[in-house]
């Protein structure tokens, strides 16, 4: 393979369907210098660890900054530890006020804060909530014997959800359901310069919560409620300190999109695989305690993150691979999912395959997704109730094409992984 030749950040074709290339870099170049932007794409598992576990070296000030972070920037720097420099230029790269960006200490603070509030109590209280709604939203799907599951339940749903587990009142849901999605700014959203260059200069996306979140938190402190807005009201950092209403706000608010984008596209493909393979279907409708196991290859062979941003702040070396501070590199989920020498035929899709959960679908470590365990229950019960009401469920072929010529929209973007729209038919149970 040809692969100096192939731009994987620019390729519209690559961002559809991009597993050819990134099996093979998983394989053979775990560490790859791109030639078109001056990325080091880092598509090894082991790999992948390192940098995960060396925020001093690796920062995530950059992880939504796309190729060229430092062309932000009103100079580059220079010299082998750029931390200072880009300590002082954080508010110049998008999404600098959010957890996913911040590096210790304050990543540290901020995420014992948000881990003190999703708690086994609260998620199994918020399960509970999940059966409930469930049985709701398929009740306006199934009986058309049709739907398109990714706008007609998978959004509405999953917002639903995380809104209950935060406390949200009913009345607010269309509001907030009704704000522009954080997704259009990402980078790599579009192949067009005029998206990209709206992308990478989009800044703090999730603005447009902080102002009823911040709302919110005030009206936690002074009427305290048993909720997340409630417990992040009351909580403190570490240090003893109380967030202001507008740190919890932005805390908050990343819980609330992320909660709702990652699982969107989780259910989507989850389902799109049961309805494309019978007998994948089959054995998990005769052995329901296979769905957690395929729910975790689901994310392993083609998880919703595809790949993530990270800026090397000190010159260092990765795999006998030259880094020079300042120099972006990709994280690829989406490769070191598949790497070779971590699980066995990694394009196979295998229910039972026994290392599956030494996946990183929801990152590592300190950057393991907070909404990880909520994600699996709403994507477990969903197949769960569809089991129990249905008999059969297919792709459509009307909207989809035949099996021998699917067609399927994803999302155009290097970063995420996911359909746009996913039409099933249901044969529902007597």
């Amino acid at each position: 393979m040809d692969i100096d030749s192939l731009d994987y950040f620019s390729d519209p074709l690559l961002a559809l369907d991009p597993y050819g290339l990134l099996d093979y870099l998983a394989a053979n170049k775990p560490v790859y210098l791109e030639p078109h932007h001056g990325v080091v794409m880092v598509t090894g598992y082991e790999e992948v660890l390192t940098v995960l576990r060396s925020p001093d070296t690796y920062s995530s000030a950059t992880v939504v900054a796309g190729t060229d972070p430092m062309g932000l920037l009103p100079e580059r720097p220079t010299g082998d530890d750029i931390h200072d420099f880009l300590e002082q230029h954080r508010q110049y790269l998008p999404q600098n006020d959010q957890i996913v960006t911040a590096d210790p200490p304050v990543h540290t603070a901020q995420r014992a804060l948000l881990m003190g509030l999703i708690t086994p109590k609260r998620l199994k209280e918020n399960e509970e909530f999940i059966w409930r709604l469930t049985d709701r939203q398929l009740d306006a799907i199934l009986n058309q014997g049709t739907a398109e599951v990714i706008g007609e339940y998978a959004q509405p749903y999953t917002l639903l959800i995380i809104a209950d587990l935060l406390g949200v009142p009913e009345e607010d849901h269309a509001t907030l359901l009704a704000k522009p999605s954080p997704m259009q700014k990402m980078p790599g959203q579009d192949q067009g310069a005029e998206a990209k260059k709206a992308s990478t200069h989009g800044h703090n996306t999730l603005e447009v919560f902080y102002d009823y979140f911040s709302a919110k938190i005030a009206e936690r402190r002074a009427d305290p409620r048993p909720d997340v807005l409630g417990g992040i009201a009351a909580a403190t950092f570490p240090d003893g300190t109380a967030p202001t209403p507008l740190d919890a706000a932005r805390i908050v608010s990343n819980l609330f999109a992320a909660g709702q984008e990652t699982t969107v596209r989780l259910l989507g493909t989850a389902l799109r695989t049961i309805a494309e393979e019978p007998e994948t279907q089959a054995r998990l409708r005769a052995n329901r305690d296979l769905i957690p196991r395929f729910i975790e290859e689901t994310l392993r062979t083609e998880g919703p993150i595809k790949g993530e941003f990270r800026l090397a702040v000190k010159t260092t070396e990765l795999a006998g691979v030259p880094i020079k501070a300042g120099t972006p590199v990709m994280i690829m989920n989406g490769a070191a999912n598949r790497d070779p020498r971590q699980f066995e035929c990694p394009a196979e899709f295998r229910v039972e395959r026994e290392n599956v959960r030494r996946h990183i679908g929801f990152g590592h470590g300190v950057h393991t997704c907070p909404g990880a365990p909520l994600a699996r229950s709403e994507v477990r019960v969903t197949i769960e109730r569809l089991f129990d009401r249905t008999t059969d469920i297919r792709i459509n072929e009307e909207a989809h094409g035949p099996a021998t010529d699917r067609r399927y929209k994803y999302m155009r973007t290097y970063m995420f992984r996911g359909l746009t729209q996913l039409t099933l038919d249901f044969t529902l149970r007597d």
